[in-house]
This record gives structure tokens, sequence and C-alpha cells, in this order.
């Protein structure tokens, strides 16, 4: 949701000529309006209506600002270098580009370049608050005499731009992008020239290489072998040795960095100084045996001299915490987002991220009463007393508003076994696509319009900027196809290729194309492939950089494609909603929430955002300065796919009481909303507050029926467990005092069983949703079977802590009895088949410094005397961890195999640190994290040996681990090796 910010101008009529691909379409004619199966849409706007505008013949020609050389196809836009194409207000230049770890502006003399380090921080600790790390000009990089008129785009890749220069003299081509440290040039008709505000500060001056400082930020520019650099007064210049190339890189120092330590940088960056990045790709497989979404990035490179290859990449928060196979450098650069960890020689890496499940909604587990049973069909009542869509404006927006409304309510209708409610809900919701998927002869409302010059669908009426900004278009049509999704699990017919399927499919290209071959719309529209998120902005002109409010919009899309995609078996669709998905997902905690406390100024006075931009985020949103809606415009719509909200439950009250303090008291608008998000981290509080307060107003886009069922479900079922995966996308599992739920929905036509990470299976029948180990209003439990072996013990919501053990790190040796390969954490340390007889708890130093994948001052447990082979799983466990208070803090694990006893290990695990929240309290640290890296290959034991390390990686306080406990005290640490144990 956003302020309309366009200027009206008028579109002309398009004649469109579409080709065939991989999403079924058909080629047309020049017609008023094309058809799609059953559907049409418009080739010309209707009268009186505009596609994009902006500077010069833009609405029309968006390709004036784009060279020759750029790739043929749609443009994209939404993107965080879009002011540079889609120009609005600098008609000559663009806005600042936020690349990071460094930001860019073009002038007529070329590339500004900006290192910001230090946060510009407004607003009060109760009120709308922004952070910004500003872009501020620290030289420039050009030609000598290059004075261009305007700067144009020579091209892009997934996440790289270049930005084009000519005077009819002089030209410079720079290659910018996400996580580049370097800026690649290429020149003609004068010296390379850096040009600063004062005397540059220079370290080095030797051969081809120049390192200088400005405002504490250490740079070196990179020439052609044979080269030299001149200073002189306010620039640095070069031949370039008669070649036409250089390159510039920001070093990752400090003031604090030692000479020999940067100069050392210095040398390992030159080593690809000269491999200029010609090309950028993601590509993404979704693991369904383990629930992993695996997303690796290629970087291109072309050596302008010699014959290497490989690059430096500085990485997001979102992609170090979940880096597959590579370890970063010590040194990190600043940003926006957080720390930026750095890999030297890379030519890609690989992100392995869990995929936590969606569901079409929250199982119906309470109340075997009745009671509350009635109270939600009253609700649904009200909704199908009338037409379900009544009150809803005819927008894009708001129409998918209140598609998304009975579309929960029909799913809700469907678990209770009222199949006339749910049935009134879904012809609703065919009759309203159906007219908005239809484009008659001379319509001038509910349809959708395609522009060939922008190559993109904009519906009328459109709002907040869909159409001359090309602003939200995920946000709007996720609705649209999460409405579709529903629907097509009962009415197939209607959802077809050859029915109304293609229109939604025409959506999905649209704000998210998953196909690069379609050059009919840009590929991934929204979604910026490197920074792990959407940006609602079509032309991201603003100072700060491109935006985006409510991500849970744009997550409320993925799930839509999630849930589309395996309703219709379209598996590159429901592929591209995982990985949009379960990559977003990791962003939101990271940039929006902030939940591990890491990536927020240490000044800044809040614990979330309602907005993100390219140089910052800001407590506050497009239309409101109330804290229920800076923050709850990142909760809603409430659905089957925002259980990733409830991945830190402890952060959610964390999130609702800072609502509750800048408001000055429990909400008074939006409290459906903010409720339910609080239902993810406390169902119990959720409800009571839910109950003493039944006169409150729903939010426009939700129900009462709604917000019933989720708040009263979750307080059954507790909180997200996501230490357990399952091999089906529709899946949840929850926890609450100790015991496990069991959630999984097959849309096929036979029974399905589905397998959980922890040896659980559960068959559930086709067109339902199942659970196990509660009761279900809709008698639709599945067959469970328990898993094998017993699995690991779910937390208690207990936050007391016991008195500290030894924190020495010394080993003691266990000796476990035969057929036993689960152990124990016990005193010692020890490791040991048999639980212990009274809970306490193992202290663990702090790190004081950067540990991670490097064990410093462990806690070692070691058990030896084992004989087995392998069985072909792989290790587990489980720690319950607790860092008190503390923030920024994360203890790592190590679990390494002696396969004889000779203390030689032929097998070492390390595994990624968890993140502690800083409320008092055990979290559960388990294998679900995944490696860091490992070593060696399993072997069977001949009296051999495991060994477990635990030590703090990050953060300047101790962290306890629970010891000892009992199985009725529950909350026991344990390690499962990967053996059957003679």
């Amino acid at each position: 949701m956003r302020l309309a910010r366009g200027r009206p101008a008028a579109a002309g009529a398009i004649a469109v000529a579409l080709v065939a691909t991989a999403l079924t379409f058909v080629a047309l004619t020049n017609a008023e309006a094309a058809t799609l199966g059953s559907g049409s849409y418009a080739t010309t706007a209707p009268a009186g209506t505009s596609g994009p505008t902006g500077c010069g013949s833009i609405a029309t020609n968006p390709r004036q600002y784009v060279t020759a050389n750029a790739p043929a196809g749609a443009v994209p836009t939404n993107d965080w270098w879009s002011s540079l194409l889609f120009k609005r207000t600098d008609c000559n230049y663009s806005s600042p580009l936020q690349a990071h770890p460094m930001a860019f502006q073009p002038s007529a003399g070329g590339l500004g370049v900006s290192y910001t380090t230090d946060a510009a921080i407004s607003g009060t600790a109760t009120g709308v608050g922004e952070y910004h790390y500003p872009y501020t000009t620290e030289f420039t990089i050009g030609v000598t005499g290059l004075n261009a008129p305007n700067t144009l785009v020579d091209g892009w890749t997934d996440w790289t731009v270049t930005p084009s220069w000519s005077d009819g003299a002089r030209t410079l081509r720079t290659t910018i992008g996400h996580g580049l440290p370097f800026v690649y040039a290429r020149t003609s008709g004068g010296n390379a020239q850096l040009t600063f505000g004062g005397a540059p500060a220079v370290w080095s001056n030797s051969g081809n290489r120049v390192g200088f400082t400005v405002r504490g930020h250490d740079y070196m520019a990179y020439a052609p072998t044979g080269a030299t650099w001149t200073v002189s007064g306010a620039s640095i210049t070069s031949t370039l040795a008669g070649k036409d190339y250089f390159s510039v890189a920001l070093l990752p120092t400090t003031t604090s960095t030692p000479a020999a330590d940067r100069t050392a940088l210095a040398n390992t960056y030159g080593q690809y100084a000269h491999n200029h990045v010609t090309g950028t790709r993601v590509g993404w497989s979704y693991d369904q045996g383990s629930s992993t979404v695996n997303a690796t990035y290629t970087v291109t490179t072309t050596a302008r001299e010699g014959t290497g290859s490989g690059t430096v990449l500085a990485l997001y928060p979102h992609q170090w915490k979940n880096l597959a196979g590579a370890t970063p450098i010590a040194q990190t650069y600043v940003s926006a987002r957080g720390p930026m960890k750095i890999l030297t020689g890379a030519g890609a890496f690989t992100t392995a991220t869990r995929f936590q499940g969606v569901l079409p909604e929250v199982p119906a587990v309470a109340d075997s009463s009745g009671a509350d049973l009635t109270t939600v069909g009253g609700y649904l009542d009200q909704i199908t007393g009338g037409d379900p869509l009544a009150g809803f404006g005819n927008d894009t927006y708001w129409t998918g508003k209140g598609l998304g409304r009975a579309a929960r309510a029909a799913e809700i209708a469907d678990q209770l076994g009222r199949t006339a409610q749910r049935d009134t809900l879904l012809a609703a919701i065919r009759t309203r696509l159906t007219d908005w998927f239809t484009a008659g002869s001379g319509e001038t409302g509910r349809l959708f319009a395609y522009n060939q010059a922008w190559g993109t669908l904009i519906g009328y009426p459109a709002s907040y900027g869909s159409d001359q900004e090309l602003n939200d278009h995920h946000f709007h049509y996720g609705y649209y196809i999460a409405a579709a999704a529903t629907l097509a699990k009962y009415d197939k017919a209607w959802a077809a290729t050859s029915a109304y399927g293609g229109m939604v499919n025409l959506l999905i290209r649209d704000a998210n194309n998953p196909d690069r071959a379609d050059t009919m719309f840009p590929f991934l529209r929204d979604f910026d492939i490197y920074a792990g998120h959407d940006w609602a902005s079509g032309h991201g002109n603003f100072f700060a950089g491109n935006n985006q409010e409510s991500s849970s919009e744009g997550m409320n899309f993925a799930n839509a494609l999630i849930q589309w995609g395996i309703a219709t078996g379209n598996t590159a669709v429901r592929d591209a909603g995982l990985y949009i998905y379960s990559t977003q997902a990791q962003a939101i905690q990271e940039y929006w929430f902030d939940s591990a406390n890491q990536n927020f100024p240490p000044a800044f006075a809040h614990n979330t955002v309602g907005m993100v931009w390219g140089d910052g985020g800001a407590y506050a949103t497009w239309f409101s300065g109330e804290p229920e809606q800076i923050q709850g415009i990142n909760m809603l719509p409430v659905t089957g796919g925002s259980f990733y909200m409830g991945y830190r439950p402890a952060y959610n009250t964390v999130n609702y009481n800072e609502m509750v303090t800048n408001n000055g008291g429990p909400p008074t608008i939006w409290q459906d909303v903010l409720w339910s998000f609080q239902a993810l981290g406390n169902g119990d509080q959720a409800l009571a507050n839910l109950r003493a307060n039944p006169g409150y107003t729903p939010e426009e886009g939700e129900s009462r029926a709604h917000t019933f069922h989720w708040i009263r479900n979750l307080a059954a079922l507790g909180t997200v467990d996501t230490s357990v995966t399952a091999n089906t996308p529709l899946y949840a599992v929850f926890t609450k005092n100790g015991a496990r739920t069991y959630a999984a929905t097959n849309l096929g036509t036979a029974p399905l069983t589905v397998t959980f990470s922890d040896g659980r299976t559960l068959t559930v029948a086709a067109g339902k949703t199942a659970t196990t180990g509660a009761f279900t209003w809709s008698g639709g439990n599945g067959t469970s079977t328990p898993p094998s072996s017993t699995p690991p013990t779910s937390p208690s919501p207990s936050p007391s802590k016991s008195p500290s053990a030894s924190a020495s790190p010394s080993t003691s040796t266990s000796t476990p009895p035969a057929g036993s390969n689960r152990f124990f954490l016990r005193s010692g340390p020890a490791l040991s088949t048999v639980a212990g007889s009274a809970a306490t708890t193992q202290t663990v130093t702090a790190a004081n410094g950067n540990w991670d994948g490097n064990p410093h001052n462990p806690v070692t447990y070691q058990a030896c005397g084992i004989t087995g082979p392998t069985n072909g799983t792989a290790t587990q466990f489980t720690f319950h961890v607790d860092a008190g208070t503390a923030v920024g803090q994360g203890i790592q694990a190590r679990v390494s195999y002696d396969f004889t006893g000779a203390g030689t290990y032929g097998r070492v695990e390390t595994y990624r640190y968890f993140a502690t929240d800083p409320v008092v309290g055990t979290e559960q640290y388990t294998q679900a994290v995944g490696l860091s890296s490992s070593t060696g290959t399993l072997s069977a034991m001949n009296h051999g040996c495991v060994r477990l390390e635990l030590w703090n990686a990050i953060g300047n306080a101790l962290t306890t681990v629970r010891i000892d406990a009992t199985a009725t005290e529950g909350r026991q640490s344990t390690v499962t090796i990967p053996y059957t144990v003679s």
C-alpha cells in the first residue's frame, strides 16, 4: 500500500504481438482485446486512463534512455537502479543508486561514488523515526573533459547495471551492482580521471595502482599493467597505457586497520581487478526431501588482461547466514542492511535456505465442546448473508483485499464442513475474477490492459500509482492469484489454462515472471534477486533509493505462487514461489524486523520498521503515523502463508510490546491484525485480548470469522516449530507445552503420506488438511505414524534458568552401552546415553570477537568405545540454549567423528551459529540451521569416538546450555549420531 505519486498522461493505442512461452500464451493480432483461453485482456488502455509517465516521450518509449547494446525485450522496473532508466524527476541522470556496499550517482562528469558508514537517525523513540546511510559524493569516476548531457543504460543483468556516458568526443561505461566492491570502467577520448572535492589523501602510488582515503574510507584504483597514476591537486589521472579499462575497489578497512593489512587486502583484491564482471545470474531448485531451497548466484567475468577469473563479492546477512560451502574473510562492509561479509576469488556462491512450510489456512484443532465452533459459524453467516465482496472499491488493490477476505473465509468454511457457505464464497470469487479476466469491447473498468512499450499488465481502475509509476503490482495481484488458488482447489475446470488459468499466469508473469525466455515481461520485475526482497516503487526515483512498505503483502504474492502452482500442477510457478518466499522470509527477519538485533544502527530506537529504503529504514508508512499501522502494514494479510512471522516467537512479543508502548496503550485500530501476529508468539495472550475486546472494528481485509479462527487455533497449537521440516510444501509443525502438532494439506486426488524430518509420518486424504496430536473441528485428522526413533524433545515455555555449572572447557569421556546412538549432554562435561537426574546448565564463555567457524574456548563433550556401521541418516542434535537478555549472541557447534579412537577425526561437521534472542528462556539450537562446512566422509566405527564442541561465535556475553535434564523435566540437550551401534 502506497500513496499515489504519479503525474497524469494519456496512453496511446498499442498494437501487440505476443509470443508463446512456457506459461502458455497464444499469438495476438492488432485488436482492442486479446483472448487468452476463456479470458481476455485489453491491448489499449481504457479511455481517460494512462500508463507509465515520466520525462520526455518515456510514456511510449522507455528505451529512449538505453543504448543499442541493452538487452532486447521488456525493460525492467522496480529495481535498485530503476531511476537510471525510469526517469521522472531528474530527466538527465538519476537519483542515487543504492548498490551496497557502495552507492552511486551519475552526473555530467561521470559516476559519483559514496560509502557512508555512519547512520543519520531522526525522529523519536516512540514516534515516527528513520535511519539512513545517505549518499555523499566522495569522488567521481570519469574521463578528462567529459561533459555528457545524460546517462544512458548500456546493459543490465540480474543484479548489475552498466550506466553509459557520451559527450560526442569522450565516452565512459561503468558496471556496478549489488555486492560488488569494484566499479569496472571502460573509457575513450580522454584519460581516466578520479576527481575529488579537495586533494585526496594518497597512501600508495606504485606502478598501475593508487590507494587513497576519503572520509576515512580506503580505495584502490587499478590501471592496466604498464600504466601509472598521476596525482595533481583534486584529481588522479592515468593514460591507462593506451588501454581502455580500469577499476576502483572499496577496501573493507577502517582507521584502525594496520597499514600492512590494508596493503595485503589491496593485493588480494588486485588479483581480480581486471576480471570485469559482465554477467550475473541466479538459479534455484527445491529439494523436497530436505525442504531446502538452494539458490546459486553466479558471476561471469571477462579478463581484460591475463586469463584470470573470479571476483570479490560482498554478501548480505540473509545470504551469509544461509551460505553453503564457502568461508568469508574476516573483514566486513557496513551497509544499510547490516554487515556484509566478503568472498574473494568467487565465481559463484550458493545459499541453502530451509523452507518451513505454508498451508491454505491454519488448521482447525480447537474446542471439542463446540462453543467456539458455533461462534465461528455465526461469523461465517455474517459474511455469506449478502454479497461477500460488497463494500470494497473497484480498483485493483481494494478488489484484491475483498477477494482475499472471501478466500480466507472459504477455506475456513471448508475445514468446518460448511459446504453451502464455502460454495457461496467461491461463487463470489469466481464471478469477480471472471469479470476482471474478461475485457469486452469498449469496457472501461474491471479489466487488465497490456502496455507493450513497457511490457506490463495494468489493471483498471488502477490505484496507488500502479498505472503511472508501475507501483505495487505484486501487492495487488497477489490477492487475485491467492483467491484463484483457493478456487482452483474446488473448480479445476475454471483454473485450466484453456479457461481462466492463463489470465492468472499472466498476472504472475507481469509481477514476477520466472521465465527468462519470455520477452513480453521482464524477469522477476518486483523481486530484487540479490537484496532478497521486493521493491514497491516502479521508478525508484528517491534520494534514499527504492523502498518497500508492506513486506507481508509481498509474501502474500509469494505464497500465492506456491498455492497456485501446486493446485494447477505448475511446478515452475511453485518453485519460483518457494524461492521468493524462503529468501524473502529471511530478509524480512533481518531488515524489517531485525529479530536478531544485529542490523539496525545501535542508536535507532525501534525494533521494527514500517518501510525499508535503499539507504535505510523508517518507522513510518506512506499513509499513517499510527504505531498500529506502521507495524501492522508488515503483518497483513494474515493467511496460511504467514507462519514465517512466527519463526522467532519471542520477537513477536517484543514487536507487539513496542507497539503498545509507542501507542500509549493497547491498539485501538487494526487490533485483529496485531493480535493475529501476537498469536504466533503467544496464542493464549492473543486469545485473551480478543475475548476481552469483542467490539473491535475489523481491518478492511479481515473478517471476524478468520481472526477468531486464526487466534483460537494458534492458542491450541502453540508456536511454529522450525526444527522439523516435511517432504511437501504444504505443511506446518507447531509446539506447545512440549507437544508437537503436525499438519499437512493434500491438494491431489489420492491419499498422500507426508514424512517429517523427525521421522513422524502423516497420511492425508485427498483434498484435505490433516493434523495429528489434536482434535479437529472438521474431523480432518489423518493417519499418523510416530518416528522410529525418539524425536528431539520440544522446548518448554518456562523462562526459568537453573544455576550454572562449571564453565571449564575440559573434556570427560563416557562409553555407551550397546545399541544406543543418542547421547545426552551431561555434567563433566560428558556425553552419555543415560539422561541426567536433575537439570542444570553449562556456561559457555563469551566470544568477545568473531569466531564464526573457529572453536574458541569451547566446551567439549566426548564419548568413545563406539562400534557399528553408518545408518544412512545424518547427525541430529537439540541443544536448549539461552543468552538471557544479551543481544548479538550466536552459539556454534562442531561434531567430529574419530572412527578408530586413535585421535584422528575423519569427519568434521561445523554447523552455522545460532543467533539467540535477547529474551530470558531457552531456545532450541538444532542441526536444522545447516552446515557451515564439513570435511571427510562417514565410515564405520570400530571403538571410535564422537566429539561435540560448543562455543560462542559472536557476542560479548555468556550463553548457557541446559544439561542433565530428566525426561520428566524435558528440554533435554542431545546428540544423535548416524550409526547403528552394536
